[in-house]
């Protein structure tokens, strides 16, 4: 199970952090990643990070400004989101799955095999 918080309302320039929180499989062994999907458009995978190996991806769209990290003591994901944009308004989903290929493979393809409900950010301008 994934639980995500941490969206919210901002203006543009601001920062946010979602949290993804994980329980009832072998956090270690799961690759999880942060996907969204703006009204219109396809789930796009943004920023992903490896399991036992820590290993990250981030989409060009958000490469500088997001950062993705793992907690293993709490089985918690954050993604800091920093100079938001209006066209970073989405619904943020966290998904994991168990990977034996390089990270970037999962975020692009945004298939997982557990998802956690979706949180919403807004960029206002």
């Amino acid at each position: 199970q994934l639980q995500a918080s941490g969206g919210g309302l901002v203006e543009a320039g601001g920062s946010l952090r979602l949290s993804c929180t994980a329980s009832g499989f072998a956090f270690n062994e799961y690759a999880i990643g942060w996907f969204r999907q703006a009204p219109g458009k396809e789930r796009e995978g943004i920023s992903c990070i490896g399991g036992s190996d820590g290993l990250t991806y981030e989409a060009d769209s958000v490469q500088d400004r997001f950062t993705i990290s793992r907690q293993h003591g709490s089985n918690t994901v954050f993604l800091q989101m920093n100079n938001l944009k209006p066209d970073d308004t989405a619904v943020y989903f966290c998904g994991t799955k168990k990977i034996d290929t390089w990270v970037g493979v999962f975020c692009r393809e945004a298939e997982a095999d557990y998802w956690g409900q979706g949180t919403l950010v807004t960029v206002s301008e």
